[in-house]
């Protein structure tokens, strides 16, 4: 597998104990080079004004007459490294897979599931909803055109717009109506974030002390006997 393929596709992403993360992105094919060290949070965290406004901006920009395509490929789990792939064209989020430390235990294995099965479940939601927002919104448009006499293009064959104004009317329509499950979304959300953060403290505490134990047996056994 070359590096321009994981230049384009899928970023590694190493990871350290302490939590912070070293993103390095090599230069190759025109791909640039950067070395960034950010705290790296369990979730995104999302607020419900937040993830209205991305449910009506993303998916507006997405050309409406051309199928997103799949991504074609999807890297097997790391040792040391977690891949971040690129945005998804239907949920616009950028998938993760989590890296499998040697050794792992039954409390990383545990946090590693809960955490790949957030981000899809994360992904699911979001999919649904783009898709069902793109759907809406074109029928929205199309009512309101035929309500004026007018096709969906024009002489030129470009595809007509509605006016701010109008679109507002149905971006308030759109949430309102989908009020409730955006709430269940942000509940749902925040106690798995909760519940993940929690457990990324037992794991810290647990290395904590695997460490300090493992330091105090080699200091044991190499201290010389009398």
């Amino acid at each position: 597998m070359n590096s321009r393929f994981l230049c384009t596709e899928y970023s590694l992403v190493s990871v350290k104990k302490n939590g912070v993360h070293n993103n390095n992105i090599s230069s190759s094919s025109g791909c640039l080079s950067r070395r960034i060290f950010t705290l790296h949070a369990a979730l995104r965290p999302h607020r419900l004004s937040a993830a209205n406004s991305r449910l009506c901006s993303s998916v507006q920009e997405a050309p409406q007459d051309k199928k997103p395509k799949r991504l074609p490929f999807r890297p097997a789990a790391s040792t040391t490294h977690d891949w971040i792939g690129p945005p998804n064209p239907l949920s616009n989020l950028r998938p993760i897979v989590y890296h499998v430390p040697e050794n792992e235990t039954e409390l990383e294995k545990h946090l590693r599931h809960l955490r790949q099965e957030t981000e899809d479940w994360n992904h699911d939601f979001w999919t649904k909803q783009n898709i069902t927002f793109s759907k809406d919104k074109e029928a929205f448009i199309i009512s309101q055109l035929n309500a004026k006499g007018l096709t969906a293009r024009d002489e030129t064959g470009r595809r007509r717009t509605l006016g701010s104004e109008e679109m507002a009317e149905f971006y308030k329509s759109f949430l309102d109506t989908n009020r409730t499950r955006h709430a269940n979304y942000n509940k749902e959300w925040y106690r798995r974030n909760f519940t993940i953060t929690l457990l990324m403290a037992r794991v810290s505490l647990s290395n904590m002390w695997r460490t300090v134990t493992d330091r105090h047996k080699s200091k044991k056994n190499s201290t010389p006997t009398t």
